[in-house]
């Protein structure tokens, strides 16, 4: 899991959204065809790492909404990377199979190599994050 900030589009006093979405039925209309669970928007949420997150708001009046829809995909450093937008009331067709296509092709992030910045954690924290994923460490001399 990594922490995101999820942006609030359109106004707070309208209708708005996040999900993380892990599926997309065809069969579907509107947004009830991305499945997902749904997060908060205008905060930092914890969600899986390469995650597709697509982010849904309203602006303007009530009877005549401006909806507005975006499409990120999370990184390892906490930032997302926008895939896609889309406007009006056909927003969730237009969205549709660009998220189908980030979702089949969706691949392990991409690896950070060895930098300075590694410099700063203590040994332990190095060391108990390697055998998290399985290594076994021993400490030298």
């Amino acid at each position: 899991m990594i922490g995101v900030e999820v942006p609030l589009l359109g106004d707070e006093r309208r209708k708005n959204w996040a999900k993380v979405v892990d599926f997309v039925d065809p069969s579907k209309q509107g947004g009830w065809a991305f499945e997902g669970d749904f997060v908060a928007t205008g905060g930092i949420q914890d969600v899986p790492l390469g995650s597709v997150l697509l982010i849904y708001g309203e602006k303007g009046r009530a009877d005549n909404p401006q909806i507005e829809a975006h499409v990120y995909q999370t990184n390892g450093d906490g930032t997302l990377s926008l895939h896609a937008t889309a406007k009006g009331k056909a927003w969730a067709r237009t969205l549709r199979d660009r998220v189908i296509e980030i979702l089949d092709h969706k691949s392990e992030p991409e690896a950070i190599v060895w930098g300075p910045e590694l410099e700063r954690y203590m040994d332990e924290a190095l060391a108990e994050e390697l055998i998290r994923r399985g290594w076994t460490v021993q400490k030298g001399s």
